[in-house]
């Protein structure tokens, strides 16, 4: 799953806006949490059942192309900024990531600072190690189910996590589980740790999308707001995937054999 995606984004921004500048507990022991309407599965269930099917779609994903374009604009001091950024962004199993820059244009400094940034700290990130610090399992976090919202296809369960340790791998807010595929659909949260004296909160809006079998990102918006009253909006969309799946093709059930006929 790429998670860790969403909380490099908001560290990139809150480190812009400081260039731009001048120079909660999880839940413990106590009466059971009250049942959730509508929810048929309980916090355990959804979590056990959300690691289960990341893990085997990390390992069916065997390629997958998309373009991204990323965009920033900031407001407050020294001076308005913006810049944007297309990139083909390739990955091959197990954690290869390539990207290819097709254009760009705006701020140097957003591009320098920002964008390439997010690039190279992105490939650095998918390295199994490192990887490993930011999935959404009960290794990082802890979690409380909080809501259950129907849906036309299945429900969707909403549960609260929290990060067991504050680094700048994880995140403290809500996610959405769709009650089918057991994927998050969407994230809304903050960075476990500020990565800046001159930001003030950083908040995190985060959409997948169901694309060929595999939930995928579709857009990214990380909001940062700066002590001296600047603020500072990214956003990545992501579009035209190829999706290459490693399970084998499903094979077509038989055809019963023909009754022979009557002598």
């Amino acid at each position: 799953m790429i998670l860790e995606r969403t909380i490099r984004s908001a560290f990139a921004l809150a480190l812009f806006a400081a260039l731009l500048a001048p120079q909660s507990t999880a839940a413990g022991g106590g009466d059971a949490p009250a049942p959730i309407a509508g929810a048929v599965l309980s916090a355990n269930e959804v979590v056990d059942n959300l690691v289960r099917k990341n893990e085997e779609r990390a390992q069916a994903l065997a390629h997958s192309e998309a373009i991204r374009v990323y965009h920033l604009v900031y407001h407050g001091f020294p001076g308005d900024r913006e810049a944007e950024m297309t990139v083909q962004a390739t990955y091959d199993k197990p954690s290869a990531k390539e990207f290819k820059v097709i254009s760009q244009s705006g701020s140097k400094l957003i591009q320098d600072r920002v964008f390439k940034k997010l690039l190279e700290g992105e490939k650095e990130a998918s390295q199994p190690a490192i990887s490993a610090r930011s999935q959404l399992n009960r290794d990082n976090y802890e979690f409380e189910l909080v809501g259950y919202e129907p849906s036309e296809n299945s429900g969707l369960y909403v549960l609260r996590v929290t990060p067991k340790s504050k680094t700048k791998y994880v995140y403290a807010g809500k996610v959405w589980i769709d009650g089918t595929d057991f994927a998050v659909i969407r994230i809304e949260a903050e960075p476990a740790q500020n990565p800046s004296f001159w930001t003030k909160k950083s908040e995190i809006h985060h959409e997948y999308r169901k694309i060929d079998g595999f939930w995928l990102p579709v857009r990214n918006e990380s909001v940062s707001y700066v002590r001296l009253g600047g603020r500072a909006t990214l956003t990545i969309e992501y579009k035209d995937y190829r999706v290459n799946d490693a399970r084998p093709p499903a094979k077509a059930q038989a055809a019963p054999p023909a009754e022979e006929s009557s002598r």
